[in-house]
């Protein structure tokens, strides 16, 4: 199972653009996460869409039940 890293509420966390995975301290759940930019008038904006990653949530829910 992956090492997802500790971090705590309010922190930023600068993530990879394409299959971020970040999982939940409370309950454990992790979502699979990819961003996009584009262009938004004179600016940009960032997008991103998330989905419940459900292997790797059952992978650290077991673990966390162990600990």
């Amino acid at each position: 199972m992956p090492h997802y890293p500790q971090k705590h509420d309010g922190e930023w966390v600068r993530p990879v653009m394409s299959r971020y995975r970040m999982m939940c301290c409370d309950c454990g759940l992790v979502h699979e996460i990819t961003f996009r930019v584009i262009k938004w008038g004179r600016g940009s904006k960032v997008l991103f869409k998330a989905s419940r990653h459900k292997r790797a949530t059952a992978a650290a829910r077991r673990k966390k039940r162990k600990a």
